[in-house]
């Protein structure tokens, strides 16, 4: 229902969310499947790129299926956010248990290896961390759908890169599930009831995916890929937009002793909305400095200093944000100097 955090109109229903795990693991199941099959029946399918199920897969199943039932529970008659981080807990912690957790820095901040204790934990916190990110930057229409797609399809491509297929059958699956309800969501129209929001239930399952895919490419693996320098700041880079903007949100509420989780308008979305944009036009804006981002990074990484780079990503990021504040400074002056 709308209020006054929220700019629709009209009752619109939350519950598109709840296509998404079904539709990608029954696309994962079917072509990895008929891939096997084709293989074992002398379909000539070349063996080196026939996808393999890996335990991590089964235990990203299994998260997915805990972390679903939690949305469904929560867009229907809703869940404490306590007891909603327990949940994203326990389904974080299950993928370390399959070996998979970020075990190298690749020298950002000077750090190398990482020692399973360091790890896991910050493995878990991660992915905790990424899947509420992609939850409360889900603010105007398309926003957390467009940011996954993108992210999916630049993660996509690295995977396909790197010749790990099944990494790259989740990713291009998950973004063939994006691509209906990216319509019916930003150009849908609510009073023929062909508008839908994707809900807690499609932002958790969209955030556990790509912090999955995230870590597994960050994941200094040479059994399964070759080594690529800065792979980690050129995997998270993808979701750079969402997790920066969540932890600038968070400095903000702290630094004026509020709650870290009350709702506000300080969101990037919400900027951009305040200087005069529509939220089309705000959510084409969004996407474009993601994709620089991600582009940026990958680009640069074989020439220039990870910390460099990372350094120069939140210069970027806090000089993009002081110049919209500027401008619906100018705004609001300008409004009251009207008023008056």
């Amino acid at each position: 229902m709308p209020n006054e955090r929220k700019i629709h109109t009209g009752a619109i229903p939350r519950l598109g969310g709840i296509s998404f795990a079904p539709t990608i693991l029954f696309s994962l199941a079917f072509v990895s499947a008929i891939s096997y099959l084709g293989y074992l029946y002398g379909l000539k399918i070349p063996q080196n790129i026939t996808p393999h199920i890996t335990p991590d897969f089964y235990l990203l199943t299994c998260g997915l299926i805990v972390l679903y039932l939690a949305g469904i529970k929560d867009d229907l008659i809703g869940l404490r956010y306590h007891t909603k981080f327990i949940v994203q807990i326990l389904a974080a912690s299950l993928l370390p248990l399959s070996g998979l957790w970020i075990n190298d820095f690749y020298g950002l901040f000077g750090i190398y290896e990482l020692a399973p204790w360091i790890g896991m934990p910050l493995t878990i916190f991660a992915i905790v961390f990424i899947t509420n990110a992609i939850n409360l930057i889900d603010g105007i229409d398309g926003l957390a759908s467009g940011l996954s797609g993108t992210a999916l399809l630049i993660l996509g491509s690295l995977f396909l890169h790197q010749h790990m297929w099944s990494y790259a059958m989740l990713s291009f699956s998950t973004l063939g599930v994006l691509i209906p309800f990216f319509y019916y969501n930003v150009f849908g129209q609510a009073e023929h009831g062909r508008k839908i929001f994707m809900g807690d239930t499609g932002s958790l399952t969209l955030g556990y995916i790509l912090a999955f895919l995230c870590i597994s490419y960050a994941a200094y693996t040479p059994d399964i890929s070759p080594y690529t320098t800065s792979a980690i700041l050129i995997s998270f880079s993808t979701l750079i937009v969402p997790m920066f903007d969540v932890i600038r949100v968070m400095l903000i509420r702290f630094r004026r002793r509020k709650s870290l989780f009350s709702p506000d308008k300080n969101h990037i979305h919400h900027k951009f909305l305040e200087i005069g944009c529509s939220p089309h036009k705000a959510l084409l804006y969004i996407l474009a400095i993601s994709w620089a981002f991600s582009c940026l990074n990958i680009v640069l990484a074989p020439y220039i200093n990870i910390n460099i780079l990372f350094i120069g990503d939140i210069v970027i990021w806090t000089a993009l944000n002081v110049c919209l504040d500027k401008i619906q400074n100018k705004k609001n002056s300008l409004k009251k100097k009207k008023i008056i």
